[in-house]
């Protein structure tokens, strides 16, 4: 919110300086609590010293207890500021609200109505691998999805409520999926937890099954690996017996289950186990080669993306960018993944200590979606780091790419 107090006109510095005096704050104190000097600051307040960097912004923000980093920037750009050091969504707040009025949020619900909201969610699942903004668009139907969700599960019964909450639990996946590196540890967990008892509520093995690739997801990004591959090779345990007279959906959900397992195993440095997982899903891919999982997008264009990563994970960046020259992008159906293709490739050229070649992959992964990298705090990390090392001719096209990304060279 604009404060009327404040000319237009002012710096950075200025701004700074405004909301520490407004707060009452001493230059001694703010800079203690970005673990700068008062120095350091009374230079930036005073326009000897220009201040760039957004993750610097982002610490001075929350010191000062600010709810955008533009107002310190003075920018129209909102770059929303949460306190747990995260670069947010302007969705977020809505988001939080469903989730959390959702037990005594009220509203008339007809029976009928769930299988128009399951066609809902699946729109908004496909949104999600179709769109180059998908957390934006995404964001802007999401907390009425899961509004409508609530509702639908407290009005009806029986059977159709069973239906209900398996919607509910495709919904609660998807809000995961937009919540991960943008929310509190709190809604995030709420988020993986709805998932995993809507697909309890709803009585389906295969449902329950993709429930513990949701929550396998937040466990290993907690540093909880082991955890998280117990939980999915259980899983994958469930569906094994059935993988030759069970349904596409079974199959792609298995298939889910050992990717992921596959990419646990390879961050804890175990080769032998990562491949073992990946070549199980690659046969269960080659079986339905022109299938992709609803969610996860399990198919044959995934099973690539993730033998890059795997590549990655395990830092073998050479091995990973043959497996990159030998995929093509455009088979892959998710445009969020296909980011992710061009993002693990970068990761690999920067192992390498080449920094224009990922600089060069790194922009066609922002190129494809902006979104799948501005949130994603890898890719975020990369472009803060090849400002700084890519060579000299190429640092003005790499500070371009950061800034469009949330980054400001400092």
């Amino acid at each position: 919110m604009t404060d009327p107090s404040i000319n237009g006109e002012l710096t950075t510095g200025e701004l700074i300086r405004h909301h520490r005096e407004r707060r009452g704050m001493s230059r001694p104190v703010l800079a203690g609590l970005v673990g700068r000097s008062s120095d350091w600051l009374k230079k930036i307040e005073n326009g000897d010293r220009d201040l760039r960097s957004l993750p610097m912004l982002f610490r001075l923000a929350q010191a000062l207890r600010l709810d955008d980093v533009a107002t310190l920037t003075g920018g129209d750009a909102t770059i929303p500021v949460d306190h747990w050091g995260k670069l947010s969504h302007p969705a977020v707040p809505a988001l939080r609200d469903a989730v959390h009025a959702s037990i005594f949020r009220r509203s008339p619900f007809e029976a009928s109505s769930v299988q128009e909201l399951a066609g809902r969610v699946r729109q908004a699942w496909s949104t999600w691998h179709s769109s180059r903004r998908q957390r934006t668009e995404v964001g802007a139907v999401l907390p009425d999805l899961l509004t409508a969700c609530h509702a639908a599960t407290r009005g009806t019964e029986g059977a159709e409520r069973r239906r209900a909450y398996l919607v509910t639990a495709e919904a609660y996946a998807l809000a995961q999926q937009f919540a991960a590196h943008t929310t509190e540890p709190e809604l995030y967990w709420l988020t993986v937890d709805r998932a995993r008892m809507a697909a309890e509520e709803a009585d389906d093995p295969v449902l329950l099954a993709a429930a513990a690739w949701i929550v396998g997801n937040g466990l290993r990004e907690n540093g909880h690996t082991e955890e998280a591959l117990r939980l999915v090779a259980e899983a994958a345990a469930t569906l094994r017996p059935r993988l030759e007279d069970g349904p596409d959906i079974l199959r792609g959900t298995f298939g889910a289950l050992c990717l992921h397992a596959a990419v646990t195993s390879a961050r804890e440095g175990r080769d032998g186990d990562a491949w073992r997982w990946w070549d199980e899903a690659n046969a269960v891919a080659q079986r339905m080669p022109d299938y992709a999982h609803p969610w996860t997008m399990f198919g044959t264009g995934n099973v690539a993306v993730h033998a890059v990563t795997i590549g990655v994970d395990l830092h073998t960046p050479g091995a990973a960018l043959r497996r990159v020259s030998e995929t093509v992008p455009e088979s892959i159906p998710s445009v969020e993944r296909r980011s992710r293709l061009f993002l693990d490739a970068a990761r690999s050229e920067y192992a390498r200590k080449e920094p224009a070649g990922a600089l060069h992959y790194l922009q066609r992964a922002v190129e494809t979606s902006p979104d799948a990298i501005r949130y994603v705090p890898s890719g975020r990390a990369l472009a803060a780091d090849l400002v700084r090392s890519v060579p000299r001719p190429l640092r003005a096209e790499a500070a371009e790419l950061a800034s469009s990304v949330g980054v400001l060279a400092a």
